[in-house]
């Protein structure tokens, strides 16, 4: 199947998302990515684009484009079922979320809810009571498509969808984009507001684009950003322009790569692609200079952990303390973690933060930008799978805790022919400067291949 965004030139905008609708019936039969398919509200937006079309009025930044919301996030007139049982007698949402509703004014189509961990707590994508969805690269072993971010992983990477709705945590974008061979942006927090969307920590929550190739994450992107009335993070909201440079290169920049003393869990396999990535860039004009983490990996990924537990806690306590409620048990335990954490120690680290965040930005501050892996290693099967640790999230969480931006972007298929990926990493706020980059690796590597399914 081709991974090319159904286009409406070759028909009207109706005509384009039928066959999307179609496709995406006939893909999710296979990829169980699709929580429910919107196809009359879809085909009635899609009937209004074609006569604006007509009428000669100005079109959206993502005019007629299809796209897929991760189902923690409220879409008008269907229910929000975060992944979990315990919302089977929820309500539909009385509006979009405020991100939905920016999508929709730039021209996107909710075409359907994709599949989430549930209440969005865990990397690997998996979810033992409405099920996992199948990562694309592999129909004959179920492996894990990534998560929190599942099922939206999965449709952009089959080349379904060219677009959708994700939130990031410790990687939720990044690590399902990652494991399922498309491009992911975790975004600054405080550009794109979180309202209507279910929160795992308000500290660390971000909003951001699943997208087949960087040019559509800048696009979805910057049809996002906007002051959010009912999210606080966004009071000081800077403009963004993530268009405007895109196709500037990188001659010039300076680009930290992570020593491979601190790449541990990394396969041999990922740390040669991560070196041809860095050659890579450094043959389009970027200067590339070894970088050491001023701390391990695993001190962020603890912090980080201690954030979201107790966070996540306080939000579900009553389902999570109910053991009746219908919360998956992997689930439950993990948020049970966050009761056991005292205020005292939640505190600690997050005045912690602060300092690690100054510390940080000190660290790189001859550096426009850092790179490394996304994933230490490709998709394993579902089987596998151990829920208690969070390999997945081993290179993401420090991100979110340092309140960076990063985009992962597909490199190159593994021996095993699943897709492994490069990590942008940016200061807050130079978002548009990690898309930059990734569109230049994007130029230079060529067009990525597509999963058959």
């Amino acid at each position: 199947m081709s991974k090319s965004p159904k286009a409406a030139a070759t028909g009207t905008i109706t005509a384009a998302i039928e066959n999307t609708l179609d496709t995406m019936e006939a893909a999710n039969t296979k990829l169980h990515a699709l929580t429910q398919i919107t196809r009359e509200s879809a085909l009635a937006e899609a009937r209004l684009a074609d006569a604006r079309v007509a009428a000669g009025a100005a079109h959206g930044l993502l005019h007629g484009m299809p796209v897929g919301i991760k189902d923690i996030a409220d879409v008008e007139g269907l229910v929000s079922g975060c992944g979990s049982l315990t919302r089977k007698q929820a309500e539909p949402a009385r509006k979009d979320a405020h991100v939905v509703t920016k999508l929709r004014t730039a021209g996107a189509i909710v075409a359907g809810k994709t599949h989430t961990v549930e209440y969005a707590f865990g990397g690997y994508g998996t979810n033992v009571t409405v099920g996992t969805p199948w990562n694309p690269w592999d129909l004959k072993v179920h492996r894990i498509p990534g998560g929190s971010s599942s099922g939206t992983g999965s449709m952009v990477g089959a080349g379904v969808l060219p677009g959708g709705l994700g939130t990031d945590t410790g990687g939720s974008v990044r690590i399902p984009a990652a494991l399922c061979g498309c491009v992911g942006l975790k975004t600054s927090i405080g550009l794109i507001g979180r309202s209507g969307i279910a929160p795992l920590s308000q500290t660390l929550d971000t909003a951001g684009p699943l997208a087949h190739d960087v040019t559509t994450a800048a696009r979805m992107f910057a049809a996002m950003l906007g002051h959010d009335p009912e999210d606080p993070s966004t009071e000081d909201f800077r403009p963004v322009d993530p268009l405007r440079d895109l196709e500037k290169g990188v001659a010039g920049l300076r680009i930290g790569r992570i020593v491979d003393e601190d790449l541990t869990l990394t396969t041999e396999e990922v740390r040669a692609d991560i070196a041809k990535s860095a050659s890579t860039l450094e043959k389009l004009g970027a200067r590339i200079e070894p970088f050491k983490m001023p701390q391990s990996f695993e001190s962020f990924t603890r912090a980080t952990g201690i954030i979201i537990a107790s966070e996540g806690y306080a939000n579900w306590r009553k389902l999570i303390d109910d053991p009746k409620s219908g919360m998956a048990d992997p689930i439950r335990t993990r948020f049970l973690g966050g009761k056991t954490i005292s205020a005292a120690d939640y505190l600690d680290v997050i005045q912690e933060r602060g300092k690690a965040i100054d510390g940080f930005l000190s660290a790189m501050d001859r550096l426009d930008a850092l790179i490394l892996p996304t994933i230490p290693f490709p998709a394993i099967a579902v089987a596998e799978v151990d829920e208690t640790k969070s390999p997945m999230a081993h290179f993401t969480r420090w991100a979110n805790y340092l309140a960076l931006a990063s985009l992962a972007i597909p490199t190159a298929l593994s021996k095993s022919k699943l897709p492994m990926s490069l990590q942008i990493v940016v200061r807050r706020f130079d978002d548009a400067l990690a898309l930059r980059i990734g569109r230049a690796f994007e130029k230079a590597r060529g067009d990525f291949p597509a999963p058959k399914i």
